[in-house]
């Protein structure tokens, strides 16, 4: 990859039960975006606002955190400092299964789209028809924290319309040795960009337009397993396994 740029676009707040994609689109008609400026594109949306026009939110007074956070867990690791909780959700390590309480307009918890890769695709096919695109990516953005690390970076809840994964296995380095194991991970590398550009505040920058050397698929169909690992064979799982359990 050569060359990396990303556009954030501020837009008004998105109200539960709005509509994402005339919303998407009044916001590229604000910044002016047509067809020649999306062509070879990737589209980075804040799954929030997805999850919202979704309906995807549940009162705080209707249940427990916790009991929620069971509930919408794969699998829960269980309970750590700061009220939260451990994790896994979308083949995602995630805290309180991605569950959010920032930036929500009422008293609720925001939880994932419950297909986040349909969704990501739907949004790609909505833009890919209306400008009359063929290479266009849609992915949809979340903070996450490291461990051992400060602070959050971003990460791809899901993506359509580019490979994921960018393999060197086989090719050479600086000395000509064979990779054997070096896979690129394309939508987080591109996630992690978007989201510093689009903010973790009140920037209200929900989407960001990205510019970037990626393997298009022309009708946008991925495999949603393509940048996940089974936990069995996970570097980590042996620390993940020790706690796959609730505790």
């Amino acid at each position: 990859m050569s060359s990396l740029m990303v556009r954030a676009i501020h837009t008004p707040i998105l109200r539960v039960g709005e509509d994402l994609n005339s919303f998407i689109f009044l916001a590229l008609g604000r910044e002016r975006l047509v067809a020649s400026d999306l062509e070879g594109a990737v589209l980075a949306v804040t799954s929030k606002i997805v999850s919202l026009a979704l309906g995807r939110i549940v009162a705080k007074g209707s249940i427990g955190k916790e009991e929620l956070v069971r509930q919408e867990s794969d699998i829960f690791l269980g309970a750590v400092g700061y009220g939260v909780f451990l994790t896994i959700k979308h083949g995602l390590f995630i805290p309180s299964a991605g569950i959010d309480e920032s930036n929500a307009e009422g008293d609720f918890y925001i939880l994932y789209p419950e297909d986040p890769f349909l969704e990501a695709k739907k949004i790609r096919d909505a833009i890919a028809s209306q400008f009359g695109l063929k290479h266009f990516g849609v992915i949809l953005t979340d903070s996450k924290t490291t461990p051992l690390r400060a602070g959050v970076t971003g990460t791809a809840l899901s993506y359509s319309g580019f490979n994921g994964i960018f393999s060197r296995v086989g090719t050479p380095d600086l000395f000509g040795r064979k990779l054997k194991m070096t896979r690129i991970n394309v939508a987080d590398a591109l996630a992690t960009a978007a989201v510093f550009c689009m903010g973790e505040g009140n920037e209200s920058r929900p989407l960001a337009l990205i510019r970037a050397e990626v393997e298009f698929r022309d009708h946008g169909e991925v495999d949603p397993r393509e940048c996940q690992i089974p936990l069995s064979e996970d570097l980590y799982s042996p620390v993940l396994l020790s706690k796959s359990k609730p505790f």
